[in-house]
């Protein structure tokens, strides 16, 4: 494994239990003690420092624009970009099969690994250390994210646009599974029946199936996505 001293100046922070660093860093791949636990808290305290940062920094922002940035910058792939700023993929414990699959530059793995980082610091320490790494790592994004600039995703685009036509919200159904549990892939169908359009979206998680069906109804509709 990479020097995790020189990890914990990129990050910071300095571990008192260093064991809980290398169970952040392992992937389930490798072993029974992994960070599949971790993301999720993690995932939680990076979506709290993340909201009170925005909602102190913008007290202009609707929620729906605080909403909107707090998903860009805690999605999939900023965290996965700053796990690359991290060079998290030369620490990472991964199973032989992701290994050879190339599982440390996969931006799933990456972005788990962040949020299990975040949780580590927090276990081995108290909430604000925690707090401090979240705005450490992602202080460069927090600053340039503007929430009225956020475009409106999909989903949020024909729901608004069903409504001011007075029509009857879509439904979405997810119509197949496909792929090991590491690698699945989502089959939704979005159905609107007031328009008599059905559309099929795929993806690697529910959400990014539903909102790529999203995208083909408004295409659909003549309503791209800017």
């Amino acid at each position: 494994m990479a020097d995790l001293k020189r990890l914990q100046r990129r990050l910071g922070y300095e571990f008192r239990d260093e064991s809980l660093l290398v169970q952040a860093l392992t992937h389930r791949s490798a072993g029974s003690r992994n960070n599949e636990r971790m993301e999720f808290l993690g995932d939680a305290i990076l979506g709290f420092e993340i909201a009170e940062n925005l909602f102190q920094r913008h007290p202009n922002a609707s929620e729906g624009e605080l909403s909107r940035a707090r998903a860009q910058l805690v999605k999939r792939e900023t965290l996965a970009s700053v796990a690359r700023d991290l060079e998290l993929g030369d620490y990472l414990i991964l199973g032989t099969g992701e290994l050879r699959s190339g599982g440390q530059t996969r931006d799933s793995i990456l972005s788990d690994a962040v949020e299990a980082l975040i949780a580590a610091v927090y276990m081995d320490s108290d909430i604000e250390p925690a707090r401090a790494l979240v705005r450490r790592v992602l202080r460069e994004r927090i600053a340039s994210c503007s929430p009225q600039e956020q475009p409106k995703d999909a989903k949020t685009r024909l729901q608004e646009y069903l409504q001011a036509q007075g029509k009857v919200l879509p439904v979405y159904e997810v119509i197949s599974i496909e792929g090991s549990a590491h690698e699945q892939r989502f089959t939704v169908q979005c159905v609107v029946n007031s328009l008599g359009i059905t559309e099929q979206g795929e993806g690697t998680s529910r959400r990014k199936a539903e909102q790529e069906a999203a995208r083909k109804v408004l295409m659909n509709i003549g309503e791209p996505l800017s």
